[in-house]
């Protein structure tokens, strides 16, 4: 026998044991991904224009309902308006994010639509190569293009014509400086997404990613295209833009306001919710909301007290010489907005998740967090009805354009342009197009065709 024999049958011994143990080890599988709603969406061409306009006009509804009052708080909005019903004129000055002129008609938009009509050339102009390089591309070309315009020597002689040029490049200025250094290199990249608007967690891709669900063939892919084109967001502030494509692309599947509102649940590919300690934040956020918007709902009665209180009608007085708390008897009934179209327990209810609200205001009120609270708890207050849900956001005010014009993608993907209401659609339609030179319903028709070219 050779000196490697038993070498040989050591080794034989060992692996004999080991295929023993292997055969009787118990292997349980991870769970697959699970699929949220339909695989493809399945509308015919007429039925995917009426939607995609919908969501492009109901968003210029919930943009030019809060242009007015935009930033505002709901204290100054009922003193100055009563409670909003529908469009107001915009007297408000412009702004590069904001309107573009001073003192615009009921029905006028911000920064929020001219961002719809950015995507859609966007889109048009890359598809199917959607993603971040060419959206930085385009976004940088936008800046360069406008910035030429100011070597025009008319600039020279009519200074009125500088300024209509500045405003069109301050719009985009914060955007191109993250969007030149993303094309340069990562640490260029970094540090100037990091103090992008001031390196807040801002709504930036709230303001455009939403649209890119109305394209996506369903949920979980209208997420990833959403997170691939949050290059201005930082942290969860992209996942709660992914989210909004989610649910636009829900909405086009679904009439079920349960399955448009948690279809987030299930649709995390990037895993936020195994984060250590802190979980999914948007999550988190999502169930506080429904927990104190399920509370006020179940409200029967109006407490007596908080009737009292609500309407500073408890004073300390006298009776004779006697102190005592005196209650002006005239006063009892809760002060509710004027033009509000509820009873005093419906405003009873809504003052209680106003309140609630308010304990989460961010000191910047267009960060993507405080702006994912409030438009989740309208979608859920308004349970689907397209009025109920705009008046309730635009009434609570802070960046309430913004939530408007998220909502309103959402519910008009739902509902389609035909069920919105009428007078609104008219009206914004009328006015974007004759007088802010956009065409949603061309718009519109351009998505259409583009989705039905595949």
């Amino acid at each position: 026998m050779s000196s490697g024999t038993p070498f040989l049958i050591v080794v034989l011994t060992i692996l004999l044991f080991s295929c023993a143990e292997e055969n009787h080890k118990l292997v349980l599988p991870d769970p697959g991904i699970p699929t949220y709603g339909k695989q493809k969406i399945n509308l015919s061409q007429e039925e995917l224009k009426d939607r995609i306009l919908g969501a492009l006009v109901g968003s210029a509804i919930g943009d030019a309902m809060g242009l007015s009052t935009e930033m505002w708080n709901r204290g100054d909005i009922q003193r100055q308006y009563g409670y909003i019903t529908g469009l107001t004129p915009a007297l408000s000055n412009k702004s590069p994010e904001g309107s573009w002129a001073h003192s615009l008609p009921a029905g006028a938009t911000t920064d929020d639509t001219r961002w719809k009509v950015a995507l859609t050339h966007y889109i048009t102009e890359h598809h199917p190569k959607l993603n971040a390089e060419n959206f930085a591309q385009f976004i940088i070309a936008y800046y360069q293009d406008n910035t030429a315009t100011l070597a025009d020597k008319t600039v020279l002689t009519q200074p009125d014509s500088l300024d209509a040029r500045i405003k069109k490049i301050n719009w985009i200025k914060e955007w191109a400086r993250v969007a030149l250094a993303f094309k340069e290199d990562t640490k260029a990249y970094l540090g100037a997404r990091d103090r992008f608007y001031g390196g807040e967690i801002s709504c930036a891709g709230l303001l455009y990613a939403p649209m890119l669900g109305l394209l996506a063939p369903n949920a979980l892919s209208a997420y990833d295209l959403a997170y691939k084109h949050t290059l201005f967001d930082i942290g969860y502030g992209k996942d709660i833009s992914s989210i909004a494509a989610v649910m636009c692309n829900m909405a086009l599947q679904t009439q079920d306001m349960d399955s448009i509102l948690q279809a987030y649940t299930l649709i995390d590919p990037y895993a936020y919710q195994d984060s250590r300690l802190i979980g999914r934040i948007s999550r988190s956020i999502a169930i506080g909301v429904e927990h104190y918007v399920n509370n006020a709902l179940d409200i029967n009665n109006i407490p007596l007290s908080q009737s009292l209180v609500l309407n500073d009608s408890l004073i300390l007085g006298k009776i004779g010489d006697t102190p005592a708390i005196v209650v002006h008897k005239d006063s009892i009934r809760i002060k509710i907005p004027e033009n509000y179209p509820g009873s005093a327990l419906d405003w009873y209810r809504q003052d209680a998740i106003y309140r609630a609200l308010e304990q989460n205001q961010h000191r910047i009120a267009f960060q993507a967090g405080e702006i994912w609270e409030i438009l989740y708890a309208g979608l859920l207050y308004g349970d689907g009805d397209f009025t109920k849900t705009l008046q309730f956001i635009i009434n609570y005010g802070r960046d309430n354009d913004t939530v408007g014009a998220v909502a309103g993608m959402i519910l008009g993907a739902k509902e389609g342009y035909v069920k919105l209401p009428e007078q609104l659609k008219k009206e914004v339609l009328h006015i974007n197009k004759d007088l802010l030179g956009i065409d949603l319903e061309a718009l519109a028709q351009e998505l259409t065709e583009l989705a039905y070219s595949e």
